[in-house]
């Protein structure tokens, strides 16, 4: 069964984004990707002066859902999820000029981590866990997500959750910066931060988005870039994603062959 967003205004001027994929720990499907892209570029035109993203029944989000595709088609299927639906919610939150939270009520790994990144803050239930699992997995991350991280938390913890395919606790997470906060109830939290930020001066918090996104922004040569795609379309077509995904999966030891 597919994921879905379920969207409601639990705040004046909030607009709640819950994703909702239980079955699946909030996995990120292609329903739930294109929901959150539509609803966010459409957040002005329903009056949002806030956006709260968050997901349901003590889950945030494990992931790119990737773990079913089949072996014949993987390598198309998978880097066209995470190249195309995913990479529109990633820019329509990154571009938004409306401030965003992400509450955690859970785990938030992988491509959740990152969706959870692109918000202006995070806050996180204390037993959420938070990770990258692509070692594990086979996958060379994107230049773009990995910039990212080197924004929000610097080269040396970048290089831990990546090179050593971590996940951290709350509260290491809230020390790294990954997280701004810990709350028991992340729910509310985020909502109550979410409805300060709807409550503040609109043209000063898009103007400051503005200036913030030209302050961060960094750019590869186009050798460098079409070096980056390159080494990360090689992995979706690797033998190693293929098993490093089963094992995932199956909760067991990879056995990689490096190709």
């Amino acid at each position: 069964m597919a994921g879905r967003v379920d969207a409601d205004e639990p705040a004046e001027g909030v607009l709640r984004l819950a994703i909702a994929n239980p079955a699946r720990r909030g996995a990120l499907d292609h329903p739930i990707l294109d929901a959150l892209a539509d609803a966010v570029r459409d957040a002005p035109a329903r009056g949002a002066r806030a956006i709260l993203v968050t997901g349901h029944e003590g889950h945030f989000s494990s992931g790119y859902d990737i773990g079913d595709i089949p072996d014949d088609v993987f390598a198309e299927q998978a880097e066209k999820l995470v190249a195309h639906p995913f990479t529109a919610a990633l820019d329509a939150l990154e571009a938004c000029d409306l401030p965003t939270v992400a509450a955690l009520p859970g785990h938030a790994i992988g491509g959740g981590l990152e969706l959870a990144l692109c918000c202006d803050l995070r806050v996180a239930a204390p037993g959420a866990r938070l990770g990258m699992p692509p070692a594990k997995l086979g996958l060379v991350y994107s230049h773009t997500g990995l910039r990212r991280f080197l924004d929000v938390v610097g080269e040396p913890r970048t290089r831990e959750l990546f090179l050593l395919g971590a996940t951290v606790d709350a509260g290491r997470a809230e020390r790294w910066g990954l997280v701004n906060e810990v709350a028991e109830d992340a729910g509310a939290r985020g909502l109550e931060l979410a409805s300060a930020l709807a409550a503040n001066a609109p043209l000063s918090v898009r103007g400051t988005k503005q200036v913030l996104r030209m302050l961060l922004r960094a750019r590869l040569t186009e050798e460098e870039e079409a070096r980056a795609i390159a080494l990360r379309e090689a992995s979706f077509a690797s033998e190693d994603m293929r098993e490093g995904v089963r094992a995932f999966t199956e909760k067991r030891p990879a056995r990689w062959q490096g190709r």
